[in-house]
């Protein structure tokens, strides 16, 4: 099976490149399942239900979350929709947390959860992802593909939890910092990870928003708004990870980043 994952779509523009690049990424690489994080996608924080639409014509199956899922007071109107396959990080501490941190859907007959887990290491204190893991796993079927967005800060934490879990799900991808990484790999024949897949948005921002807040913050120490760079050109960053269906393990990863300089993977 071919799972195409893409990272943070970031604003109005981020929606924009997911429509211009994702129907031409998928007629390349024909995925049986398309996974899109859609956390940054309105104002660079948050989700609502008109982004999550768009997000699913444009061409995603299923749309992971992060620490900036409840920023929009809107999305608890559809965040327990079952209709929806919209994830938030499985790990937000409390009972009765709104909505769900993975998503059990059926590909050609094969099982496949999709799990969307937040990191703690420089980030918000939610409870920790590795005993998170812990209880989880044991609950979902052995005999399926488990795929999870590592929704995490800091490169270390990544990497740790991706060696924890190799043999256990079938692939860790990294989100969050936006910046595509150049680690792909399989751990032991089993688990394929990347540190980050990268974002969907500006090209010409700063991590997808406007450069000059954020140089003036360097330059001054003091805060500054950010907001989208929406008038940037486009990118989109991706990821390819092709399972063995009949043993769950990975058997190959690949990343890719179409942007103006680089637009390789469509010629």
């Amino acid at each position: 099976m071919k799972i195409l994952f893409v990272g943070d779509v970031v604003g109005n523009i981020g929606i924009k490149s997911l429509e211009t690049y994702l129907p031409q990424i998928k007629k390349v690489v024909k995925p049986q399942l398309t996974i899109v994080n859609g956390e940054n996608v309105n104002g660079g924080k948050g989700i609502k239900v008109e982004d999550y639409q768009k997000i699913q014509v444009a061409g995603a199956d299923v749309v992971s979350g992060g620490n900036h899922s409840w920023d929009k007071k809107e999305v608890l109107d559809f965040i327990d929709d079952p209709k929806k396959n919209i994830l938030r990080p499985y790990n937000f501490p409390g009972k009765n947390v709104p909505g769900r941190g993975f998503i059990e859907i059926k590909v050609n007959q094969k099982k496949v959860y999709v799990i969307n887990m937040q990191g703690t290491a420089l980030m918000a204190p939610l409870d920790n992802p590795f005993y998170a893991f812990d209880e989880l796993l044991p609950t979902l079927e052995k005999d399926a593909i488990k795929f999870v967005d590592f929704h995490a800060e800091t490169t270390s934490e990544k990497i740790a939890t991706a060696i924890y879990l190799t043999g256990k799900v079938s692939a860790v991808v990294g989100t969050h910092t936006h910046v595509q990484t150049n680690d792909a790999r399989v751990f032991n024949k089993e688990t394929a990870y990347l540190t980050d897949v990268g974002m969907t948005g500006s090209y010409d921002g700063i991590l997808g928003v406007k450069k000059e807040p954020i140089i003036n913050r360097f330059l001054t120490q003091r805060p500054n708004r950010f907001e989208v760079d929406e008038d940037g050109r486009m990118q989109i960053g991706f990821c390819v990870v092709d399972v063995n269906d009949q043993t769950n393990n990975a058997r190959s990863i690949k990343n890719y980043v179409i942007n103006p300089d680089n637009k390789k993977f469509l010629e």
